[in-house]
């Protein structure tokens, strides 16, 4: 077995690699632009249609809910039929559903719109996914996931852009931007290669609707924590901003683009970072960044220490998003892929929706403040845990196996010979034994 620091060449192959890559990553950028393109145009939307605060802002949200629901069962039928006819009319009716807004004038219209418009998201998030971890491997498929991460996050900075230029025309103008998964879903079926879907072992079919091991589940609380935090940081720091006297829109949107400005930059990096530490070694470097980060936002005054602080925090995202991701892809064979990164979604957007739902009580009971001491309470007992979790593979190194060391039970039949996971590559004990590496895309 090849350790992480084996080389896998970057050439493109003869299929595309680069094209089929360069849509996924555009691709991968429409689940951030869902809300973020809309942000700047929210006061007038609210405005125009007579809404409260909180019924404006289901607007920004209510995709989340229906992509956390769809998001199993899209993974399953993703791992019974492929990737390819699916991602394409996923992509097709998150540009329809989406552009609705364009011309819809009815508030109950358009959040019916919003959430059919989620369908299409989670399609997106778990086809994307599922198919760079199909296509990729070994040192590849981490460049691919890191550039994924970078892809996301400079999505995070320019779609409010366009979507504040667009505003001064009207507020239905943002809305045209979601027609951009029209032509991503006929490049999807022009470019993304019909591979057939991976055979269950035994030539059976699933005896369950969802079976994924509980390493998964637990990585995917992570992940919920992770996005949670996220929102948290995303909501609360321009409130606290406004309280020592930063106001200005433009101001406030620099504290806030630092953050994914690091992430990108940090994303880029990711491959060499997780050959050298191993994925579980960059998941609690991730935690320690998010619990600095979040005293320091606690216990400041200083607005210059709010600029570091988002920027320490993006740290920890550029390394979180594709670890998490990767662990999560390898901890399952094949045939169980889709499901796997299709509850990764659903933890992503239900922590996503349900954070300003929990943290707002805290913040009116308390203060701004002490809403972020809790957040970092919070990602400090994760880290505590997560030491203790990996203790064996911190004390060994990076590429020494050991015993169940991944997060979470591996169920009997996920052995080598059935065709489940096995110790892998990074650290990571319980991934499946890496595939044979190739360059790119087969």
């Amino acid at each position: 077995m090849k350790g992480p620091d084996a080389a896998v060449s970057a050439s493109v192959g003869p299929r595309g690699d680069r094209s089929t890559l360069t849509v996924l990553l555009l691709a991968s950028t429409l689940t951030v632009m869902a809300g973020a393109v809309l942000v700047p145009v929210i006061e007038l939307i609210r405005a125009d249609l007579g809404l409260s605060s909180g019924a404006a802002g289901l607007i920004l949200t209510a995709h989340g809910l229906s992509l956390a629901v769809s998001g199993p069962v899209i993974g399953k039928a993703m791992d019974r039929w492929g990737v390819r006819g699916p991602l394409a009319a996923g992509l097709l009716l998150y540009g329809v559903a989406g552009a609705a807004g364009m011309v819809v004038t009815s508030y109950p219209v358009l959040i019916a719109s919003r959430l059919v418009f989620g369908v299409g998201a989670a399609v997106i998030f778990t086809g994307t996914t599922l198919s760079l971890l199909n296509l990729f491997d070994g040192a590849a498929r981490d460049r691919a996931m890191g550039y994924r991460g970078t892809a996301i996050s400079l999505g995070g900075i320019f779609f409010p852009l366009v979507g504040g230029a667009l505003g001064a025309i009207s507020w239905h103008a943002p809305f045209a931007v979601y027609l951009l998964g029209l032509p991503l879903g006929l490049a999807v079926l022009r470019l993304l290669p019909d591979s057939a879907p991976h055979p269950v072992p035994g030539g059976g079919k699933p005896r369950r609707l969802f079976s994924v091991p509980a390493g998964v589940l637990v990585l995917c609380g992570l992940q919920f924590v992770a996005s949670g935090l996220l929102y948290g940081v995303l909501v609360f720091l321009p409130l606290r901003l406004a309280e020592i006297g930063v106001t200005n829109p433009f101001t406030v949107a620099l504290f806030t683009a630092t953050m994914s400005l690091v992430m990108s930059v940090v994303g880029l990096g990711y491959a060499p970072l997780r050959a050298r530490l191993g994925n579980p070694r960059l998941v609690i470097g991730s935690f320690a960044t998010w619990t600095v980060a979040l005293v320091i936002l606690a216990v400041t005054d200083l607005p210059v220490l709010f600029l570091v602080a988002p920027s320490i925090f993006g740290i920890g995202m550029g390394l979180a998003v594709p670890a998490l991701t990767l662990m999560v892809g390898e901890q399952v064979p094949p045939h169980q892929r889709g499901q796997a990164t299709a509850v990764l979604a659903t933890a992503t957007f239900t922590g996503q929706f349900v954070s300003p739902l929990v943290l707002g009580p805290v913040q009116g009971a308390t203060s701004i403040p002490t809403t972020f001491a809790v957040c970092a309470a919070l990602a400090g007992v994760v880290l505590v845990g997560l030491l203790v979790m990996y203790r064996s593979s911190l004390r060994g190194g990076p590429t020494t196996p050991g015993p169940q060391s991944g997060p979470g039970p591996q169920p009997a039949s996920a052995g080598p010979a059935a065709g489940g996971p096995a110790p892998g590559r990074g650290g990571a004990v319980g991934q499946p034994e890496p595939e044979p590496e190739r360059a790119g895309p087969g």
